[in-house]
């Protein structure tokens, strides 16, 4: 813990250079994901819903998931639709 202001005010420059970097390094992946995104809406191979629930499926998948909602991300992708009486 810094102990005086000026090393406070070191820190912070410290720690404004390090996220700049970090973020100035991400740029070109941001910029690939929107090229992806904008490539396969112009394709019209999934639209901006489907997009986002492949994301949320593929989310689900890489953590800890329950199983109701990648069905219904399934279903939203897939075109299904529950049959009545089932949960979705």
């Amino acid at each position: 813990m810094a102990n005086t202001h000026e090393e406070k005010q070191r820190y912070v420059k410290e720690f404004i250079r390090s996220l700049r970097a970090i973020e100035d390094a991400m740029e070109p992946y941001k910029e690939q994901k929107r090229d992806l995104r904008k490539e396969f809406k112009e394709n019209s191979w999934l639209n901006t819903d489907e997009q986002r629930a492949a994301v949320k499926a593929y989310r689900l998948v890489q953590g800890k998931f329950d199983i109701d909602e990648i069905t219904q991300h399934f279903n939203m992708l897939s075109g299904g639709e529950p049959k009545e009486g089932e949960e979705q």
